[in-house]
């Protein structure tokens, strides 16, 4: 089938934001609306004794001033944890419920204290300088290292612990060190990353006296969801708020989340009459967006005399920001944490995760959210096993791989790895990559005075593909196929994919199909992340066409006269059409609708239109072999990616050219952390240091190679469609590989990302 499942159909999407038509949230404007801005603080951690806001609310244009006194009145409380953990004592997690607005004090710079709302956004910038805010200064802890030790920032959080969480067997991983052949430790860092995402965040609030409802227009990743929390921050019905996300760009994960900016939209419409507006400057994202990853993490491995891992010990600390963001404690533990260990046989394993509070923002989901801190650790000390076992790499991966026999095999978690050949995958994608002729390239760098590295990484990614989602599909009567999800494209390519689904499953033409999404007034879902949209929405849009199906054989026999005949239902040369058995009766799926349209039958009030939902049951494990080269200028440390090659295995594949697409931008997300990203704060101030892309470095076209994409398809035993999600695997596998190779060219163990020029130059210097 052209248009079908496995064919490489160009993004159908595209063609608007191509020609300048996406509609982003900046891009829709209201009679009447005015701007907002916020006084955020310059302090990372101070008291506030007062806010004076009576010169901005007398400035040139403005029309209201909130503070946390508003907030309140309205009757809203604070930001929520939507994801605490448990203590390995059976303790609670130490919260911190975050006000819209500062109030008594601020724990992280650019925390926002006042909201200033003015006729234009020019006027509510200089306005917001005239609100005058007494602070007590207090001294600051601005990174992880220095948690344990610096002020604390919260009552009844001493040496600013938050959480402690542990999971495993202890006993018998001390029982397993106590008996091994070799001992392998890591200790690695995942430096923090700020998501920079194309389209910055931005809301819109409404309000309707009259109805006594909002409208919130808001970039998010699911308005279903960003409803049901923001109701609740807000304490109104849901059925007192719209939420509407129109075309967004980019999410990676940071825009799942609600931010005080939104609901306080609501709140200034309400209180001002008038549509209120705002968008983030690129400074006040860096400042206040949720940051990823920030974690220290050291690993032990044993292994017995042939190389056989025993056992896994992790202890890491993670860094939480300010305040513990909705899902901020999930994170570095259970996200990750369920495939600790990799796809590797690790019999006994015992975890150990800290989480710190700190004078920085928030620390949430980024792209993986867990799983690329995962399979970076359990990589590198793999490397490092090798290194002191004296196995070669990719034998010692190869020997503890389970085999296709082997499946299922359930995890020290208790995970179930359903599907897959992991050590062929490992095989071809070495060979894929010409593994064999590295020497010889090696030294061919070396005539030209670089040093060559060669870096491997094996990785396996958890999918979020549990839960239930909905769907719908209506028909108009001009043959039109509208398709309702309640996930969220960030730019994946969705539209395309679940039309193709639905060609597929239906018969019915590819273009004309069109996809609704962001809209709580459609269908409400559980939104994108954690590579769950194709699982979930894909197969709820194939329960709902499987009703189509249902519906139509019942109503095709009625329209056909079939006289209690069978109706059959067959899809060809791509056209689904319903048939009277044993005749030459037929018509097609889109026949079928249009006449029931015209003429309603009865119990066919609705047509074809049908509801579905799908019911997901386990989460998926997409796999599969990076293979990186580098080559390292000794006299600079510049880093070159010349060779990168992967082979996954992502289950069934519905587009290559989008999985392409989505692998090509992960392994570039990957590489912007190992070698050039690094969200830094001062340690005694609390003060971001790269707040600007003058001092925070993004890749470009240059620093990327030409990627060599393959796959094989493994189908998951545990949804209809055999896909296994593929959003975030480029980034789990990708910071292995990349650092795996820069170590090897510097002649080093390990080095920490990102991997600068300064880094790997002195890393040089030192190895010599």
């Amino acid at each position: 089938m052209k248009f079908g499942i496995g064919q490489s159909v160009t993004r159908t999407e595209d063609i608007r934001f191509v020609t300048g038509r996406g509609r982003y949230t900046d891009d829709r404007h209201f009679e009447g609306e005015v701007h907002a801005t916020f006084a955020r603080s310059p302090h990372a951690h101070a008291r506030i004794n007062a806010i004076d806001v009576s010169a901005a609310a007398a400035a040139p244009g403005v029309v209201a001033v909130l503070t946390q006194a508003d907030v309140e009145a309205f009757g809203a409380g604070p930001m929520p944890c939507l994801a605490p953990v448990k203590n390995r004592d059976g303790s609670a997690t130490r919260l911190s419920p975050k006000p819209l607005l500062a109030k008594d004090k601020v724990t992280f710079a650019g925390e926002a204290v006042a909201m200033v709302i003015a006729e234009t956004y020019a006027q509510a910038k200089d306005a917001a300088e005239l609100v005058e805010i007494d602070y007590d200064v207090l001294d600051a802890c601005g990174t992880l290292e220095a948690a344990p030790d610096g002020p604390q920032i919260w009552e009844g959080a001493p040496g600013n612990l938050a959480f402690d969480w542990a999971h495993g067997d202890e006993a018998a991983v001390d029982a397993a060190f106590a008996r091994a052949a070799h001992r392998a430790t890591v200790t690695v860092v995942q430096n923090r990353v700020a998501p920079t995402t194309m389209e910055t965040r931005a809301a819109i609030g409404l309000y309707d006296r009259a109805a006594d409802c909002f409208t919130l227009y808001s970039a998010s990743q699911g308005a279903g969801m960003l409803r049901d929390r923001i109701v609740g921050i807000l304490g109104i019905e849901r059925e007192k708020l719209h939420v509407i996300t129109g075309d967004v760009g980019g999410g990676f994960g940071m825009k799942m989340f609600v931010y005080p900016e939104q609901p306080l939209m609501l709140i200034a419409a309400r209180k001002t009459g008038r549509p209120v507006r705002w968008s983030a400057e690129r400074m006040e994202g860096f400042l206040s967006d949720g940051h990823g990853r920030d974690t220290i993490t050291r690993a032990d491995l044993a292994l017995d005399e042939d190389g056989r891992i025993l056992a896994m010990r992790i202890s890491g600390r993670a860094d939480m920001g300010g305040y513990l963001s909705q899902f901020a404690p999930f994170v570095p533990t259970l996200a990750g944490g369920r495939i600790f260990g990799g796809l590797y046989k690790v019999p006994a394993l015992f975890a150990n995760v800290k989480g710190y509070f700190t004078n920085s923002a928030p620390v949430d989901a980024y792209r993986g959210a867990g799983r690329p801190e995962a399979a970076y650790l359990v990589e590198r000390l793999m490397d490092e096993a090798a290194r002191v076992s004296g196995i070669d790499r990719a034998e010692l991966r190869r020997r503890n791989l389970p085999g296709p026999s082997e499946l299922p095999y359930r995890n020290w978690y208790g995970q179930s790895f359903d599907s897959g050949d992991f050590p062929h995958m490992l095989d071809e994608g070495l060979k894929r990559a010409d593994v064999a002729g590295f020497a010889a390239r090696r030294k061919q760098s070396e005539a030209r005075g670089k040093r060559r590295g060669l870096g491997i990484a094996y990785y396996v990614e958890i999918t979020a593909a549990v839960g239930s989602e909905p769907a719908r599909v209506v028909f108009t009567e001009n043959g039109g196929v509208e398709l309702y999800v309640g996930t969220q494209s960030n730019g994946q390519g969705h539209e395309t994919a679940f039309a193709q689904v639905v060609a597929e499953r239906l018969g019915v033409p590819f273009d004309s199909i069109t996809v609704k999404q962001g809209d709580t007034e459609w269908v409400n879902g559980g939104g994108t992340g954690g590579s769950r949209s194709l699982n979930m929405s894909g197969g709820a849009l194939q329960v709902t066409s499987d009703e189509v199906i249902r519906k139509g054989k019942v109503a095709a026999g009625q329209v056909m006269q079939a006289g209690g005949g069978a109706v059959e239902f067959d899809i060809v040369e791509g056209t689904g059409r319903f048939r009277v058995s044993g005749t030459d009766r037929s018509m097609t799926v889109t026949e079928l609708a249009i006449a029931l349209k015209r003429e309603t039958l009865p119990g066919f009030e609705t047509g074809l239109d049908s509801d579905g939902v799908f019911n997901g049951q386990a989460p998926t494990f997409p796999n599969g072999c990076h293979v990186c080269e580098v080559e390292v200028d000794p006299e600079t440390g510049v880093v070159d990616v010349v060779s990168y090659s992967v082979l996954d295995d992502f289950g069934r594949i519905i587009n290559p050219m989008l999985v392409k697409g989505q692998v090509h931008g992960g392994i570039a997300q990957g590489l912007g952390q190992a070698l050039l990203e690094h969200c830094i704060y001062d340690a005694e101030t609390g003060q971001l240091m790269t707040a600007s892309f003058t001092d925070y470095a993004m890749p470009r076209a240059d620093n990327l190679p030409e990627i060599r994409f393959a796959y094989e398809e493994y189908p998951c035993k545990t949804n209809p469609m055999g896909a296994k999600g593929c959003g975030e695997a480029g980034t789990v596998g990708a910071m292995p590989a990349l650092i795996g190779a820069v170590a090897d060219a510097v002649g080093v163990p390990h080095i920490d990302m990102p991997a600068t020029p300064e880094k790997v130059w002195r890393a040089l210097k030192s190895a010599a």
